[in-house]
């Protein structure tokens, strides 16, 4: 039985510095984010890629603005927090990742909600552990606006990038 060579993904990482620290915007050849991370977490995105897409099964090029992705996230950082509504989005996960993953996208600029609402919203109310661990999962962190879920009574709770990070973009977006 032949074995068939499979070619690795290829993706493409700029980096954008902005007010809370320098973000990794790394995206297909297509122009759709795979992730989003802050440079201080790089190991931690890199054990997310081989998770989700398998150790060497990608590779990771330098590139300026792939599909216009660093320039959208620094007009967001400017204040222009539309731009990323919009913006292409592709990641694998399961089909419960992913339906969170949906849910916080629509999560309106300057809101925010619970971890027990956003396990309501995608229709599994008693799953609000497993909606947290889901959210902390997330990928694509600021343009899958996971620092929109709060805890049940108000407090900022778990954001992979920090608390302090979490903080400044409900402050940016209105949230707060």
């Amino acid at each position: 039985m032949a074995k068939t060579d499979i070619q690795p993904l290829e993706f493409v990482v700029d980096r954008l510095a902005t007010p809370i620290g320098e973000l990794l915007i790394i995206a297909d050849r297509q122009g759709r984010l795979r992730t989003i991370d802050w440079t201080d977490h790089e190991a931690r995105m890199r054990r997310l890629l081989d998770r989700y897409y398998g150790k060497g099964r990608y590779t990771l090029e330098p590139a300026r603005d792939p599909g216009g992705l660093t320039r959208a996230m620094r007009t967001y950082f400017k204040g222009d927090l539309e731009v990323i509504d919009t913006l292409p989005v592709e990641t694998t996960g399961t089909e419960f990742q992913r339906s969170i993953w949906r849910a916080l996208r629509k999560i309106r600029r300057g809101k925010t909600i619970s971890y027990a609402e956003l396990a309501h919203r995608v229709g599994k109310p008693k799953a609000i552990r497993a909606a947290g661990l889901a959210n902390g999962q997330n990928p694509i962190s600021i343009v899958v606006p996971c620092h929109r879920v709060i805890g049940s009574n108000g407090t900022l709770t778990g954001y992979g990038g920090g608390l302090p990070r979490k903080k400044w973009l409900l402050e940016h977006e209105g949230a707060l």
